[in-house]
């Protein structure tokens, strides 16, 4: 893979532009439940998408998932399965909070938790999963000027999570039920706040599924798969997992809720539009990871930074649809500074990350050459 960090900043641009606009499909949806919605997107996003990606990119498909350590597909799945209930949350967020205060607040708390569930668990459970022994622990961050940083980055994202939940409050005292509804159907800033952080306790589990499940790349790569492409075959494994969750729990709200009807319901509902849609939200939802996958072999030496620059791509993208369908209109000039300077705050985090980054792949020891 050759080194071309302008090719990687434009494919996260891509990724991120995936990830803030999925929702704007959903928004078009009409006359069915959120949970009809919410399944057949994630249909797409977990099952279609990755399982497409993986057989046409991966060789001998098959032979990998044969030939790997069983304890490796059945920890991606397990990992999978836990965080497919943050991205069911990931879109409750959304739902009850919009897309500038969902996008801000899942992000900031997914950053927060996704960058420190490792250390932790490294720290509390060395032995929990496998591949820990080559995650740092949190005592590690703590005492070296890499984790250093990256620890100022989250103490600054924390700051700016609280700034946008200030803003959120603020936002629900200002406006009447009828002004809040307009662009967000169901606002309801205490439940949006809940699953933002749920999400962001539950992101965790991904960064722990990336870290623990290398041995289905490294098989990938050792049977021909372009490096560009050796993380699609373990990508269609934990995102199964995540479908797992989301796909049942969809299907318990339509019993539980009488809206399992849904999908047939050509009488009261564009049915056929609204699967165009939510197969749509689904495409566009894989794109984040599609391109994050193959933008981070470009950046070679400044693979620190994609990370970082992928989480504030979402974020500022996010806001600008946000400003698209008016998600602020009415509030006073002090709220939406505030949740400016909330979102300026979590952009500043990214830069701390990235340094950290930077200070990391810099101290470690240069390969030394055969003779």
């Amino acid at each position: 893979m050759s080194f071309n960090p302008m090719m990687g900043g434009a494919l996260h641009a891509l990724g991120g532009l995936g990830a803030a606009s999925f929702y704007v499909p959903l928004k078009g949806v009409r006359k069915w439940a959120w949970e009809s919605s919410w399944l057949v997107a994630n249909f797409f996003f977990l099952v279609v998408c990755p399982g497409v990606v993986a057989w046409f990119t991966v060789p001998q498909l098959g032979e990998i998932y044969g030939s790997v350590p069983r304890g490796a597909i059945v920890t991606a799945l397990t990992l999978g399965l836990c965080w497919g209930f943050g991205n069911l949350s990931w879109g409750l967020a959304l739902r009850y909070l919009g897309m500038s205060l969902g996008f801000s607040l899942a992000l900031g708390f997914c950053t927060v938790m996704g960058t420190l569930g490792p250390p932790v668990i490294k720290s509390l459970a060395p032995n929990a999963l496998p591949n820990l022994a080559n995650q740092k622990s949190l005592q590690d961050l703590i005492a070296h000027a890499p984790g250093q940083a990256t620890l100022a980055g989250l103490a600054v994202c924390l700051t700016g999570i609280a700034l946008c939940g200030r803003a959120g409050m603020r936002k629900e005292r200002e406006l009447s039920d009828a002004e809040k509804k307009v662009s967000v159907r169901e606002f309801s800033f205490v439940k949006g706040l809940g699953v933002a952080c749920l999400c962001g306790m539950l992101s965790a589990f991904f960064s722990l599924a990336i870290t623990d499940t290398e041995p289905i790349a490294m098989r990938a790569a050792e049977l021909g798969t372009d490096s560009l492409w050796t993380n699609s075959a373990t990508m269609a494994v934990v995102l199964a997992g995540g479908a797992v969750s989301n796909l049942l729990w969809c299907l318990m709200l339509n019993f539980r809720n009488g809206s399992a009807g849904d999908y047939m319901n050509v009488s009261q509902a564009p049915v056929a539009r609204n699967f165009l849609l939510c197969a749509l939200a689904g495409t566009v939802m894989y794109s984040e990871f599609f391109f994050y996958g193959i933008a981070a072999p470009y950046m070679g030496t400044f693979s620190f930074i994609n990370f970082p620059i992928h989480l504030a791509l979402v974020i500022v993208l996010g806001n600008v649809w946000a400003i698209v369908f008016k998600e602020w209109q009415g509030t006073s000039l002090g709220t939406r500074g505030m949740m400016a300077c909330g979102i300026a705050l979590l952009l500043l985090a990214t830069v701390f990350m990235g340094y950290g980054g930077y200070l990391e792949q810099n101290s470690l020891p240069l390969p030394t050459t055969m003779k």
